[in-house]
């Protein structure tokens, strides 16, 4: 792959430490979309060159790190080329699950938002997060498709290089539609008194890597956060205020109490502030701090205007008892 391709899925993304993969052996994986030998004035290249976690590093500098922190399996990339020199490369990766794909695009809802069949409907259950599953911006098609996420760029944008690049997403595009991840179902649209979400700052991950090029907190894994973890992170604004809301849920009541207790040693030793086990408020640097803990789940709100609101907005999020 050339170096012009090659770019990171997203500038403001740091170089994370290697996360490897956990847990058991994968399932069955579905049969990859077979793409075309010709599309448009672009012609295929060859076979695709087969991407897994032990060969990603030797593909992308960088990037990684990030898709194995969304449970990777595997990825093919196929490359197509015109007498131009106006390459066009289509990434499709293979993961573990729905959710691990859906993670991937939501962390950039940057673009225009494309329907690749007519008709489409749009995710259900999205509330906390822009209805799109295919969103298209300067060469550039990115694509969540059931337990697919795929890439399809080109070097320089032109009408036939965008008719080529939807007309592969459409291809890449499976028959499957599943809905985003049930974690989001927490997230209201608005919180009492003033509260609105920014649903284009909504991103679902489970790598404490990934939130820290969110919402940096600590270069230590200080919520224990590992693949068996799901998480959203978004934003709330409210006249001239804003504050961040993270929602976890962990494997087991024992890990999420575990996580709340190194969270609380780690980034709060010495602050003032107020609450009971398992829930508190406390002033921080950019703010208050406000969180809640309910068996396995764990909500935190970033940025507070005061101990008040922060309170207000932790207990109106519906995590349980």
């Amino acid at each position: 792959m050339s170096n012009r391709l090659a770019r990171c899925f997203y500038c403001v993304l740091p170089l994370f430490a290697l996360f490897f993969l956990q847990g058991e052996a994968q399932p069955m994986i579905p049969v990859d979309p077979k793409l075309p030998e010709a599309v448009g004035a672009w012609k295929k290249a060859g076979p695709p060159q087969a991407i897994h976690a032990g060969n990603i590093f030797d593909y992308m500098d960088g990037a990684g790190e990030l898709y194995l922190a969304y449970r990777f399996d595997h990825m093919l990339a196929h490359e197509y080329h015109d007498e131009n020199g106006n390459d066009i490369v289509a990434e499709l990766y293979r993961m573990k699950e729905s959710d691990d794909a859906f993670g991937l695009l939501s962390l950039d809802w940057s673009g225009e938002a494309v329907a690749l069949h007519p008709g489409e409907d749009a995710p259900e259950g999205a509330a906390a997060a822009p209805p799109a599953r295919a969103l298209y911006g300067e060469g550039l098609l990115r694509v969540w498709s059931d337990r697919l996420y795929a890439r399809v760029m080109a070097v320089r944008e032109t009408p036939a290089v965008r008719e080529a690049i939807l007309e592969l997403g459409a291809l890449i595009v499976a028959g499957s539609r599943q809905p985003p991840p049930n974690l989001l179902r927490l997230v209201p649209p608005s919180l009492e008194p003033r509260w609105t979400l920014k649903r284009e700052r909504t991103a679902f991950f489970r790598s404490h890597l990934v939130l820290n090029s969110l919402y940096y907190l600590s270069h230590e894994n200080i919520l224990s956060l590992d693949l068996s973890c799901a998480a959203v992170f978004t934003t709330y604004e409210g006249e001239g205020r804003r504050f961040h809301l993270l929602v976890i849920q962990y494997p087991g009541a024992e890990h999420a109490a575990g996580a709340l207790g190194g969270f609380v040693a780690g980034y709060l030793p010495d602050r003032r502030g107020g609450g009971e086990a398992g829930r508190g408020f406390h002033q921080v640097e950019d703010g208050w701090l406000g969180f809640r803990l309910a068996g396995s789940r764990l909500v935190l709100a970033f940025a507070c205007p005061d101990g008040e609101s922060a309170q207000e907005i932790v207990d109106q999020v519906d995590i349980g008892k």
